[in-house]
Formats: C-alpha cells, structure tokens, sequence
C-alpha cells in the first residue's frame, strides 16, 4: 500500500483529503504544518507528498527547501495544493522540484486520485 503524507492547515480539507485517499486505498499520514510534515516526511518516507504552500509555522515552500536537501527527500514526489495563485511562488515550487500544481478551488477529488496514481506507477 503506497503511503501519502499530506501537509494541509485547514482542518476540513485536510478530512476530505485523507478520506478520498483511504478510500482509493492509500495509507495516509496528516501533519499541519510544513515543521511537523518535514519531520513525519524524514521519519516516514512517503511515496509521495501533497503539500499546502500557505501554513503557519513553517510554509510549505520552506519544507520543500529543507526536505530537497535531505537524502531521504531528495526523490519523493510532492503535489502542491493551494489556493495561492502567487506566480512567484508557483515557480520557486517549480524549482524545488514539484511534480504538479493543483489549485484547491479547481481540482477533484478524482483529477487528485488520478494524478497521485499516475505518479506512483
């Protein structure tokens, strides 16, 4: 069972996303913070990462910096979820290394799924 780390501050989005995952057969860990997601991302090794931009404590464009540098975090695979339409921001994701960019108010539940699924194979 591939293992889903999602890193998301809004507590009802974050509910939506791990039911949808668990029942597209994914295990799941929930961190709500890019502080707390680093850890459980070095901690756990996830197959992949989606990944909110705007969070506090530490910003998930922070995490992805720090989580390129490690060895473990090198390689995994991070969709970025995010109301944000900062282009700025959009292409220091790019830089680090993302694999999409989804727009909370324009995807599905399904497009999500898919493309999880498609970055798995």
């Amino acid at each position: 069972m591939k293992k889903i780390l999602v890193v998301e501050d809004d507590p009802k989005m974050i509910r939506m996303l791990i039911d949808a995952l668990k029942k597209n057969n994914f295990e799941t860990i929930e961190a709500t913070n890019g502080e707390e997601g680093l850890k459980s991302a070095l901690k756990s090794k996830p197959d992949l990462i989606l990944l909110d931009l705007i969070m506090p404590i530490m910003d998930g464009l922070e995490m992805l910096s720090k989580l390129r540098v490690q060895d473990e975090g090198k390689n995994i695979p991070v969709i970025i979820l995010t109301n944000s339409g900062d282009f700025d921001k959009i292409a220091q994701a790019v830089e680090g290394g993302i694999c999409s960019y989804m727009v909370k108010s324009d995807f599905t539940i399904d497009s999500l799924v898919k493309r999880i699924e498609e970055l798995l194979k």
